[in-house]
């Protein structure tokens, strides 16, 4: 029989606020047995990370305090165990890797000084052991040259780096249970397979426990030996990994598996969960899934399900109870559909050729110029009215350069960029202003790009007025209204704040703020990054249908590949200011030719746990841009290299009429 290392029993979480008492965790129990990895899913504002922060004796005070339950941690109750105590425990037997390891991190100490303040104080190093054993725990989770890396700061690391150092000290107290809070949101996919393979590693080395907390299901599928749904700050689903994707019994969890996105479902709509999870500052008579529910009945409304145990795990749905009452989800064709095939032969909407964005870098008291920063090096593609070119990559490759370049927010260093027919960097700034209607931008990050001082309403009125546009039924806000119902929010929206919005319903405002002033062309940078998979799907349904209706060209900037092969036409690969394979993402996602748009794929996360995928390794980060390698930009991480390879970099290669790339493995083919 395996040991259960952690056992969290009718934990409940509580938190005193102006609205009332709001049962954040309200009832959760389960096991972590020692070695293995136990998964917590749902969306946000389910209670995850506070069932989390509970476990740690991290809650919010003096709002917060757990009122009940216990949290046995090899038979001893932490709730009982005084702070003193956990100082202790914490970072030793018990450790954290945060959501944002920026804001996790002092910005006034090295890494390398906060992983040895970590061992000098769990493990008792005198510093010059603490500092070499800080040093190993850089190397173990892959940070190049760590004795480098040591002495630097954090803002001079990249986001993949930040979450590395974050593992490493979290890993120097060698604690038994490891609790990861989203370890990869926004990370690249080749980023997330290394930390990934190293939490697997570690794992099976120290016998450690996991609780990962994430919305990736294709994470849960590769690592979770367990598997539980919250829902509204209780456990409404728990089941082995295999029963779980094999079959999913609550209609939350089914509905959370159907929003995903993918190739299969491509010309489809998304399944969507309608509304949003109940307020928690109320007492529940019902069940609380009900008013989301395709199969609630009246019981729904009138009882509180009970906990049912089934062979592998348990389930809280009076369909239990009930089975012939249950809703099978189907597919429904959505009327957006994705026109396959290559892109038309007609003159582009917007044509970009050898784009550059080259920034200085200028040092000493006269501002001399010392070199380049090619953050952008010879771009070129185009999009057709209707269509979607999906950009992709590795951060810093130069994605987001390459939109606001495009969007003339940033100048450009050379190339063209035509707009129907029209050089933007030739025009005058009354020209180009007049222009902005035509191309517009959804930022990843919908709460920081609206002011938060401005109603919703004046929000989406401030283009409209900036750029002098002629509203049709502009009296009493009539288009205003009709334009937040396309968008799916109600009339009233208007008057209210961005604050008092969840993260899709500020993106969809940032959508009917761009849909306002009539583009042509939007460019959508990780619009859906940081969304939970409900509220994609919410979001990418809305994106198609308005393509569908407005005949929308959209430049997709995103590194979520299931997004690309749902909801993009073309896809364009980028490496460090470079485009290395172009073309129809039937052709680069189905018969990847250069060996990094290869190596992407092949890091991409399974949700099908039955279905075993082979990662490419490509070894170490992205070169920087001010120092390019000789020859092809991706030699030094390339398992296919050869010699021409270091010495000059490849030309086009037209592999068909769908596809063509850069690399030497094709030239003269």
């Amino acid at each position: 029989m395996v040991q259960n290392l952690l056992q969290v029993k009718n934990l409940k979480t509580r938190f005193s606020t102006d609205d009332g008492i709001v049962n954040a965790v309200d009832g959760v129990s389960f096991d972590i047995p020692r070695g293995k990895t136990f998964a917590l899913v749902g969306e946000s504002g389910c209670g995850k990370s506070m069932t989390a922060l509970s476990i740690m004796k991290l809650v919010p005070k003096p709002a917060g305090k757990i009122v009940d339950g216990q949290i046995l941690l090899d038979g001893e109750d932490l709730c009982q165990m005084p702070e003193v105590a956990m100082r202790i425990l914490r970072g030793n037997r018990i450790s954290m890797i945060f959501q944002e390891p920026m804001t996790s991190l002092n910005p006034v100490m090295t890494i390398g000084d906060q992983i040895r303040e970590t061992l000098e104080y769990h493990l008792r190093l005198n510093k010059k052991a603490a500092k070499v054993s800080a040093i190993e725990l850089l190397e173990l989770v892959g940070i190049p040259d760590p004795e480098q890396r040591y002495s630097e700061y954090p803002h001079q690391i990249s986001g993949g780096m930040k979450q590395r150092v974050m593992i490493a000290m979290a890993l120097s107290g060698e604690p038994d249970l490891l609790i990861a809070d989203e370890p990869t949101t926004a990370l690249d996919v080749t980023i997330q397979a290394q930390i990934l393979d190293l939490l697997r590693k570690l794992q099976k080395e120290r016998g450690m426990a996991i609780l990962l907390i994430t919305h990736d299901l294709g994470i849960v599928a590769e690592m979770a030996d367990e598997v539980a749904v919250m829902y509204a700050g209780e456990i409404v689903e728990q089941r082995d990994r295999a029963a779980f994707f094999a079959k999913p019994q609550h209609p939350y969890s089914q509905k959370l598996l159907s929003a995903l996105p993918g190739k299969k479902k491509r010309g489809e709509t998304l399944e969507v969960i309608r509304g949003t999870v109940p307020p928690l500052n109320r007492p529940f008579t019902n069940c609380r899934f009900a008013n989301r529910c395709d199969s609630a009945w009246a019981l729904c409304e009138q009882s509180i399900p009970s906990w049912t145990a089934l062979e592998m795990g348990g389930i809280r749905c009076h369909l239990q109870e009930f089975p012939e009452r249950r809703i099978q989800l189907v597919h429904t064709p959505g009327g957006a559909q994705n026109t396959e095939g290559a892109a038309s032969e007609e003159r582009a909407l917007l044509e970009i050729s050898n784009l550059k964005v080259h920034f200085p870098i200028q040092k000493g008291f006269f501002k001399r110029v010392v070199g380049q920063v090619k953050a952008v090096d010879g771009v070129s593609l185009k999009v057709d009215s209707g269509r979607t070119v999906a950009l992709v990559g590795e951060s810093g490759c130069g994605k987001t350069t390459t939109g606001k370049a495009i969007l003339q927010l940033i100048p450009q260093s050379g190339g063209e960029i035509l707009f129907e027919d029209e050089d933007l960097s030739r025009l005058s700034n009354k020209a180009l202003r007049l222009r902005r209607r035509d191309f517009q931008i959804i930022f990843q990050d919908p709460y920081s790009s609206l002011n938060p001082r401005m109603l919703v309403g004046d929000i989406i009125k401030e283009g409209v007025k900036a750029l002098k546009i002629e509203i049709e039924n502009d009296t009493d806000d009539v288009w205003l209204d009709e334009l937040l119902a396309q968008v799916g929010l109600p009339a009233d929206a208007k008057h209210r704040y961005p604050h008092e919005f969840s993260g899709g319903q500020r993106q969809r405002i940032c959508i009917a703020r761009v849909l306002a002033v009539r583009p042509k062309l939007i460019v959508c940078d990780e619009p859906t990054s940081a969304l939970d998979v409900s509220v994609q799907a919410q979001v990418l349904n809305l994106l198609k249908e308005l393509q569908s209706t407005y005949g929308l060209a959209y430049l997709f900037i995103t590194h979520d590949l299931s997004v690309v092969d749902y909801f993009a036409h073309e896809v364009a690969v980028m490496y460090l200011g470079r485009i290395v394979e172009y073309g129809t993402v039937e052709a680069v996602l189905g018969e990847p030719k250069h060996p990094y748009t290869r190596a992407l794929l092949s890091a991409v996360p399974e949700v099908d746990p039955e279905k075993k995928r082979l990662i490419i390794r490509i070894e170490g980060d992205l070169p920087s841009p001010i120092n390019p390698p000789q020859g092809c930009f991706f030699h030094p991480r390339c398992p296919q290299v050869m010699p021409i390879c270091r010495e000059e970099y490849p030309e086009t290669t037209k592999i068909n009429k769908n596809q063509k790339t850069n690399c030497f493995i094709y030239t003269g083919s």
